[in-house]
């Protein structure tokens, strides 16, 4: 009997080990297929939920993954992150074992990025600082308006426009100085932003929202294909 139980647990060890084994070079497929069809700089964290793996391999079709993406893999500054759950992922298990897929149908994508207020203020341009205040953002820069170099600050709104994110300045005030009406909506313009989001698969932006760290950018895709051309 102890012979008998020792064997049990041996092959359920060797089960266990064979479908992480498995899960790790799914992982892979799909990590080196979004690397190269969305151009990142680097492949992303791949994690496959749900155990046992193979049961969901065998079938060809997986509850959950989550991927999880770096400003460095995004080619953009440190904070910038993104974090995207795929749900139904249709993946032959031949496919897998032969190192062969080309293209990755995914039922629904849902995700979050999280744009670093590094990354939008250098889009504004100049010394431009940018940081939550409540549900808006406080924007600081100084620009060069007649009579010479001015430090303005001004609260704003951050809203969707299509596939753009929007910064809009309700109204820009000089540090200690009346700016005349002539200059305030001048000065407002140099503080907007419009940044057009380019993204992958099918993907639409769903909403937006000032966060700690960033702007928390939400989007989500129906019926997409990672590597369609």
């Amino acid at each position: 009997m102890k012979v008998v139980a020792v064997l049990v647990v041996l092959l359920v060890a060797l089960g266990v080990l064979l479908d992480r084994v498995a899960a790790s070079v799914a992982e892979g497929q799909v990590a080196a297929q979004i690397a190269a069809q969305a151009g990142l700089a680097g492949e992303p964290a791949v994690d496959i939920r749900n155990f046992p793996f193979l049961t969901q391999a065998l079938g060809g079709r997986y509850d959950e993954v989550r991927i999880s993406l770096t400003g460095a893999q995004l080619g953009r500054p440190e904070g910038t992150h993104a974090d995207v759950v795929l749900r139904g992922v249709h993946l032959p298990l031949a496919a897998v074992l032969a190192g062969d897929v080309r293209e990755v149908p995914v039922d629904r994508i849902e995700g979050v990025a999280t744009l670093s207020y590094d990354l939008l203020a250098q889009e504004i341009g100049g010394d431009t600082t940018l940081e939550p205040e409540g549900d808006r953002l406080r924007i600081t820069r100084t620009v060069d308006l007649p009579g010479g170099a001015l430090p303005l600050t001004a609260v704003g709104t951050v809203v969707l426009d299509g596939q753009a994110l929007v910064i809009d300045v309700e109204r820009a005030t000089g540090a200690g100085v009346d700016l005349p009406g002539f200059l305030v909506g001048r000065a407002s313009d140099l503080l907007d932003l419009r940044y057009p989001v380019q993204l992958p698969f099918g993907l639409r932006l769903t909403g937006v929202a000032a966060a700690g760290d960033g702007v928390e950018v939400r989007v989500e895709a129906d019926d997409a294909v990672i590597g369609a051309e």
